[in-house]
Formats: C-alpha cells, sequence, structure tokens
C-alpha cells in the first residue's frame, strides 16, 4: 500500500497541525506561480515588502490566512538562489509541502502521536529556520512530517525521540528574521523516506522531477484536510 492511500484510510484519526480551521471561508488560497502579475516587479528578498504582499493577497479575497503550495511550480525562491540553486545549475522552484501564512506565535500541534526524529535550526537567508521533524507509525509503516518556519524558543526545548502526543503543542509558527526570514508562515510536509537526512530535508525539488518527489512527500493535505487545498 502507499502512503498515500494509508493516509487516506486513515484520515480520520488526525488532529489539527494549527489551531484554526483550515475549512472557514476566513482561509484562502495563495498563488506564488509565475501567473500571477504582483510577483512581476514584488521586491522579494525585502521581508517586510513580501510579508505587505501576502497581506495584499489575503485582502484580496477578505481572508486571514493563506494556504497552498503543494506542487505549485513557484517564482519566489527566486530570493534566495544559496539555498534553492546557483547560476550554474537549474534552480529548484517546485514545492513539496503546504504554507500556512498566518501569524507568528501561533502553535503547531502533533497531528498524530510520534517521537521527535530530529531537530535543527537552518538559518540561511530563506531557508527553513528551526526546524522540527516528527516520526510517525500507522500499521506498521513509518513516515515523517516536517514542520519549517518555526520560533527559535520552543524548537530548542525539542531532542530526538522525545515523544509528542497526538494534540499536543510542540512550536510555533516563528517571526521574522528567526524564520529563515519569511513573512510568518508554517511549512508543513510529509515525507515517506528521510534518506538519511537529520533536521532537514528538500522542500523544493527540480520540476522536471515532480513524479519522483511527490511519490517521496505526498500530498499535505492528506492530513490537513481543507477544502481550499482541493
Amino acid at each position: 500500500m502507499s502512503l498515500s492511500a494509508l493516509l487516506r484510510r486513515h484520515s480520520a484519526e488526525f488532529g489539527p497541525v494549527l489551531p484554526v480551521d483550515l475549512n472557514s471561508p476566513q482561509v484562502a488560497r495563495l498563488d506564488f506561480t509565475a501567473a500571477n502579475p504582483l510577483l512581476d516587479h514584488a521586491d522579494l528578498r525585502d521581508t517586510a515588502a513580501f510579508e505587505e504582499l501576502v497581506q495584499q493577497l489575503l485582502d484580496a479575497q477578505e481572508a486571514q490566512i493563506g494556504v497552498g503550495g503543494y506542487l505549485e511550480n513557484r517564482v519566489i525562491y527566486r530570493r534566495s538562489p544559496g539555498v534553492f540553486g546557483d547560476p550554474s545549475s537549474p534552480s529548484r522552484s517546485l514545492h513539496l509541502g503546504v504554507d500556512v501564512w498566518l501569524r507568528a506565535g501561533t502553535p503547531v500541534l502533533a497531528p498524530l502521536d510520534a517521537v521527535v526524529h530530529s531537530v535543527a535550526d537552518n538559518n540561511n537567508f530563506g531557508d527553513y529556520g528551526p526546524t522540527v521533524i516528527l516520526e510517525h507509525s500507522l500499521e506498521g509503516t513509518t513516515f515523517y512530517t516536517l514542520y519549517g518556519h518555526l520560533g527559535r524558543r520552543e524548537v530548542a526545548l525539542l531532542r530526538p525521540d522525545m515523544i509528542v502526543e497526538k494534540g499536543t503543542t510542540f512550536a510555533e509558527v516563528g517571526p521574522h528574521p528567526e524564520n529563515g526570514d519569511w513573512p510568518p508562515h508554517l511549512h508543513f510536509q510529509i515525507i515517506a523516506d528521510m534518506q538519511g537526512r537529520q533536521g532537514d530535508f528538500p522542500g523544493v525539488a527540480l520540476p522536471e522531477e515532480k513524479k519522483t518527489w511527490a511519490a517521496l512527500c505526498p500530498d499535505p493535505n492528506l492530513i490537513l484536510q481543507s477544502q481550499h487545498l482541493i
């Protein structure tokens, strides 16, 4: 059975990742592809200006929380080429998680029982910032969930192999610049195989490798279950 099929089978068992209703009318999908003309001239390296852009996108839809991004071919990673590519090689732009854009300080919860797999502060400009990876098991299958752009204070309290029960708050959405210097949001990603990595995992891939990465990182909405992501 694929991980996606396993997660569908257990969909009724997952708790929220955030203490907000992701099916609320106050939630809207945000577009960070080249199809969004507002990104044409935006100075995305200026985090304050980027945050104003996010707010503009929310206001246009009369929303308070933004969601989206899974397998979206984004232009916003041009702001940090040292993380996502360099001029001598193709740049990664295919997003492998879901972003939830909301206020810093929002609690982050374990959607099911877990142990802490690894913790790191990926503190390059435009990177994950404080990052937590949880390890889960369903029907004998091990898989992982990654939480990026967190607050530094809460993450510093976590250690590998700590038990995190379903519904437990284990982190918070971080402010910039400590969150990797992004407008506040949570990057949430499902991973089938960590491939030996600790505290970090690619959240953005080459578009031409979409099939491979989609199998390794199934749709996060299998856990988030937001109608805005369908």
